[in-house]
Formats: C-alpha cells, sequence, structure tokens
C-alpha cells in the first residue's frame, strides 16, 4: 500500500494516477479525503495528532508526506514539527519507508543553482520551519532509524496546479483576458517543476532501491526562462500582446495590508529578485529521464487553461 498524506493537492493527485498505471494500491488521507485517480481507499485524519496518524499508515509500504498546511508562519511554527514527528513515528511502527516532498525554502539565497548539496541557510521564518523538519528525517536517516527519502521542487506549474505561482498570475489571467504579473524582477531566470514531471519523479523514486536515504531534486528542466520569456511564451499561446505588469515588493507590501496570502508571502520574496535556478542534473542522470521543456509545458499548461 502507497499511502499519501495531505492528499487532495494537484501533485498529490497526479502521483496518484502514476502510482495506479504502475500497479500499486493507493490509500488518499487527509481531513476529508476523496476518492479519485484509481485510489482503492480514504482516511480521515489530523495529522497533527499522533494516534490518527499511526492508524492512517498502518499496513502502508511507502508513505508520502505532501501536506499542504495553511500558508501562515504561526501555523507552520505550531503544526509542521509534529505533523513530521507523527508521521515519522507512524512509518516506525508501520515498517513503512517515508518521502517527504519537500521546497527549497532551507537554502535560503543560495549562491548560484541549488543542488541536493546546497547547505540550509534559510533567509526566512518559513525557511527555518522547512529546515527543522528536513533535519528530522535526515536525523532519522543517519541514525539508521527510518528508511526515508527527500524530493524537492522547485515552484510549480501545469495543467490543474490551480495554486502554482505561474498558474494565478500568467495562465488564469491570460485565460481572462487580463494582463499577467511578473513578481518583482522580469529579467532574472526562474526554475519552475512541470507537475506531471514532479508526479513521475516521486513514482521513479520509490521505485527504485537505490533512491532511498537521500535527497533529490525532482526533475526539472535546465536553463529556466526569465520571467519576461516565460510570459512571451505563455501570451503566445493565447495569441495575447506579452504585455504584462512588473509586481513591486512596496506593490506587495501595499496588498499585503488587506491580504495575508500576499502579506505571509512578502518574505520569499527574495526568490524573485535574483536568479532561481533548481538543478535536477542528479535525477536526470541517475535514471535517463529528460524533463518537460518549458514550451512543451507551457502549451500543455495554457490548452488546459483555456479550455477551463
Amino acid at each position: 500500500m502507497h499511502t499519501i498524506l495531505g492528499a487532495g493537492g494537484i501533485i498529490g493527485n497526479e502521483l496518484t494516477k502514476e502510482l495506479v498505471l504502475r500497479g500499486e494500491r493507493v490509500r488518499l488521507v487527509s481531513r476529508h479525503p476523496q476518492l479519485l485517480g484509481g485510489a482503492v481507499e480514504t482516511i480521515g485524519a489530523d495529522l497533527s495528532h499522533l494516534q490518527e496518524t499511526i492508524d492512517a499508515v498502518a499496513g502502508s509500504r511507502v508513505v508520502y508526506l505532501m501536506a499542504g498546511l495553511k500558508y501562515d508562519t504561526k501555523v507552520w511554527r505550531d503544526l509542521w514539527p509534529p505533523v513530521m514527528r507523527n508521521a515519522i513515528e507512524a512509518c516506525k511502527r508501520a515498517g513503512a519507508r517515508l518521502v517527504f516532498f519537500d521546497n527549497v525554502y532551507m537554502y535560503g539565497k543560495a549562491s548560484g543553482a541549488m543542488t541536493e548539496e546546497t547547505p540550509f541557510s534559510p533567509c526566512s521564518r518559513k525557511g527555518e520551519i522547512r529546515a527543522e523538519v528536513a533535519t528530522m528525517v535526515l536525523n532519522e536517516i543517519q541514525a539508521g532509524t527510518l528508511t526515508a527519502l527527500i524530493a524537492r521542487s522547485a515552484d510549480f506549474y501545469g495543467p490543474g496546479a490551480k495554486n502554482g505561482v505561474p498558474n494565478v498570475l500568467v495562465f488564469d489571467r491570460l485565460a481572462e483576458g487580463k494582463k499577467p504579473y511578473c513578481l518583482v524582477n522580469d529579467a532574472v531566470p526562474h526554475s519552475y517543476s512541470f507537475v506531471p514531471d514532479a508526479a513521475k519523479g516521486l513514482a521513479i523514486l520509490t521505485a527504485s532501491e537505490q533512491s532511498w536515504n537521500q535527497t533529490w531534486h525532482i526533475p526539472t528542466a535546465p536553463n529556466p526562462p526569465t520571467g519576461s520569456e516565460f510570459i512571451d511564451m505563455a501570451a503566445r499561446e493565447f495569441n495575447a500582446l506579452p504585455d504584462y505588469v512588473i509586481m513591486k515588493k512596496w506593490m506587495l507590501k501595499c496588498v499585503g495590508v488587506v491580504d495575508a496570502t500576499v502579506r505571509e508571502s512578502y518574505e520569499m520574496l527574495y526568490q524573485n529578485e535574483s536568479a532561481y535556478l533548481f538543478d535536477s542534473t542528479k535525477f536526470a542522470h541517475f535514471f535517463h529521464y529528460t524533463p518537460t521543456p518549458y514550451l512543451d509545458g507551457i502549451k500543455q499548461t495554457a490548452a488546459a487553461s483555456k479550455s477551463r
């Protein structure tokens, strides 16, 4: 049994389909799970409660921690550590392997491309929290008390990725006939992971005995476009002019006064001020996998946005 903790997000949904195609039985766990994508079972659970997590994981062979907590620093500080402790303990009791689907916040302002060897140097409160919970997993691996892996993704985009930044700021707005937005700086390259690649990458990792007890970067196309180039490619798919608005930090600061999500995102804008380069060469070389090129991913995402 493959169990997805925090099911219901776009990558979890795509992972479910991918695992089912590979002949795996999938259990979906969240507060209010829905049976979809060929999964065989759902369990309602609050992952901040140990016993509920233990019950949800029982009988599992592989467990994916993909919880999407409310984007709020206080919520993260209060809930991420116990959620991680509970997932680790539940996997130990079930004899299951743990996959932590992570982001890159703990790297902070990385110098050059981010790789699996990039040291933790968070420069945000959310980054500090992510570093703390990732370290919990790494400590268990080092101690030999848990078989696990960490799979990190860049910011993501793709068909149906309703919370992906490019989907919200570019594709959705173009589909509505509005000017897209670019965060802070349109002249620097920014890596994005394509949702289908992320799901396939997770399935590939868990199917290989050699991938465990390591950190991996999910397959992501190299040579990312700048904000301007990304919007230009997307606009062409909508037969629209590549006319856009650059959202400067002071503008977002003002919006954050009345919008909690924007306010919580403000500390992460350093990721848009300079080049954001996510390197998944390790995965590409080891598994001989070629990530979806940006132009192809943009075409597929635009088509999905238009069909909606």
